[in-house]
């Protein structure tokens, strides 16, 4: 399994300000899959700041501001590491995730207009069959965690998208590890579609339930076969 690594591109030089080069970090360690490897990935100033185009000082401002938040530690005489959670953090972090995601979906009954719950079917429409997923299982996977990011966002709730942003790094790598365990993909498929087909028929209840069934299965999942984690 190859190891995480980050993705970044030059900033103009002109223009970089501190917030752009945290914004750029923080993107791009978002979008890692953190729990590929056994070994928490290192984040190095050096490489950081030539592949960004900048000074070691605004990657050092950026990295305390990273760490205050949670995403890395600074770790004296080894560097920075992106944080990985233990199985116990990551199962509540599930069920925090999953209060969120399905409180979103009834909201999004009301608040969220039918072209944009009809653009949660067209995530899928390459999908026909969880045979068609399995073999594009990169694509699918990224198509997942879309979908379940579209659903945090139809809610139309600041306060609610802003809370499960703070859990999104974690939810991304554990759904990308995990939809390729045991064949989940299957399951996932089935599931997304019975909640697109509950938020077409506005059944608030129904899509909450859904959505809670949905996350429920991967909790079970991290609990009962998920070996690791610490």
């Amino acid at each position: 399994m190859p190891k995480p690594a980050i993705k970044l591109r030059p900033l103009n030089a002109n223009i970089v300000l501190k917030d752009k080069v945290y914004e750029a970090l923080k993107a791009a360690i978002s979008s890692m899959d953190i729990y590929t490897d056994e070994d928490p990935a290192r984040l190095d100033e050096r490489r950081l700041a030539e592949e960004l185009g900048v000074s070691r000082t605004p990657i050092r401002e950026a990295l305390s501001r990273l760490e205050q938040e949670g995403l890395v530690r600074n770790i004296p005489r080894r560097g920075t590491f992106v944080v990985r959670k233990t199985k116990k953090e990551i199962l509540e972090m599930i069920c925090v995730w999953g209060a969120l995601e399905s409180l979103a979906a009834r909201m999004a009954t009301v608040h969220a207009s039918d072209e944009e719950i009809a653009g949660l079917r067209k995530m899928f429409a390459t999908f026909r069959d969880s045979e068609g997923a399995s073999a594009h299982i990169d694509e699918y996977s990224e198509k997942n965690i879309s979908f379940h990011q579209a659903i945090i966002g139809l809610s139309k709730c600041g306060l609610l998208v802003e809370i499960a942003e703070s859990l999104f790094l974690h939810m991304h790598s554990i759904r990308s590890r995990t939809i390729r365990e045991r064949q989940r993909v299957t399951g996932s498929i089935i599931d997304h579609m019975h909640i697109i087909e509950a938020l077409e028929k506005r059944d608030g209840e129904l899509s909450e339930r859904y959505v809670r069934e949905h996350t429920n299965n991967l909790k079970e999942h991290v609990n009962d076969y998920v070996d690791w984690l610490e």
